[in-house]
């Protein structure tokens, strides 16, 4: 049997991972650092995306995508429970 490989955020890897915490999409945030690769793949599922700009994207870059992330912020410590 040949392996199946998958990059993160795959959007089957995130609909496994929505099953496994029996979850809907709606009620889920993908948060990464990259506009290429974690706010597509939230973009993909129809997720709410956040953008932190702790790592690769910027707010310049963010401008050479044809897609827009819900939310940017600078840190993770922008985000809080409501």
């Amino acid at each position: 049997m040949e392996p199946y490989f998958i990059g993160k955020p795959n959007p089957l890897m995130i609909q496994t991972a929505l099953r496994h915490l029996e979850e809907h999409s709606e009620n889920a945030i993908v948060v990464g650092d990259r506009m290429d690769t974690n706010i597509r793949g939230g973009i993909e599922r129809g997720m709410e995306t956040i953008l932190v700009l702790t790592g690769v994207s910027t707010r310049e870059t963010v401008e050479q995508f044809p897609y827009r992330p819900t939310r940017i912020v600078e840190s993770v410590a922008e985000l809080k429970r409501d």
